[in-house]
């Protein structure tokens, strides 16, 4: 599967409840809400750069699948994880939360479960 490319959100479901769920301040929670961020995925095999941009901020994370990695959260914390590919599938998983990216057609769907919260949130290629 082929994630490069640039992304606009335009569809996000239990935003404010998945990022309460993961400990994220209020001022990043209220902050985040008001914007729909724009995703550059660069891919080379089964390397990856993930850029999400917003007029607030920008965060870069580079992984390569099946390798642990650090990650920086949008309010600063550290977390590691790792990414796997099924089915055409990213799958990232750390002790707080697993994230499965998949794309049909031009979207690109990210599921994000933390506990007993399902964050979705879906892109366009643009």
């Amino acid at each position: 599967m082929d994630f490069t490319g640039t992304w606009k959100v335009y569809f996000e479901e239990n935003l404010e409840e998945f990022l309460k769920e993961v400990g994220a301040p209020a001022m990043i929670v209220k902050m985040r809400k008001e914007v729909k961020p724009v995703i550059v995925i660069e891919q080379n095999g089964k390397d990856f750069t993930f850029t999400m941009k917003t007029p607030a901020f920008t965060k870069v994370h580079s992984f390569s699948i099946g390798k642990e990695t650090e990650m920086t959260t949008v309010d600063g914390r550290k977390v590691k994880c790792t990414v796997r590919e099924e089915d055409g599938k990213l799958i990232t998983e750390n002790e707080k939360f697993t994230s499965v990216r998949e794309i049909h057609g031009d979207e690109m769907v990210d599921t994000i479960t933390a506990g007993p919260v399902t964050f979705i949130s879906k892109s366009k290629r643009v």
